[in-house]
């Protein structure tokens, strides 16, 4: 059982040959906005070849919400250069239900957080 009402989202970009120094400006002008976000919880990109991860969290569905309206116009940048390979989405099932209409268009995997703290 857990009390922890954040909410990660796990998307994996694959990014077109040859476009990985378009990528990573957008990258960098993702976090600096993110950092902007008061229910960000944590944020930042990690990469392997042409496979760009971004690990991030967000205080409950409505930090999600908000960071996906916030960071829209520079996400649309990154998906001309890039495809989500996977997107996965954590949390309680009280704040996934609340992100399964606006996300439904990305088609994630869900994951029912049911063990857990958050500190």
């Amino acid at each position: 059982m857990t009390h922890d009402t954040s909410v990660s989202i796990h998307p994996y970009f694959k990014v077109s040959e040859g476009n990985l120094d378009k990528v990573r400006p957008l990258l960098e002008q993702c976090v600096a906005i993110t950092s902007q976000e008061p229910k960000c919880q944590y944020y930042g990109f990690s990469l392997n070849g042409h496979e760009v991860f971004c690990r991030e969290a967000y205080e409950g569905a409505e930090g999600l919400i908000e960071h996906l309206a916030s960071i829209g116009p520079t996400l649309r940048q990154l998906l001309d250069l890039a495809e989500i390979a996977r997107l996965e989405v954590h949390g309680v099932e009280t704040e996934l239900a609340k992100l399964r209409g606006p996300l439904a268009a990305l088609n994630p995997t869900y994951y029912v957080l049911e063990y857990g703290f958050h500190r």
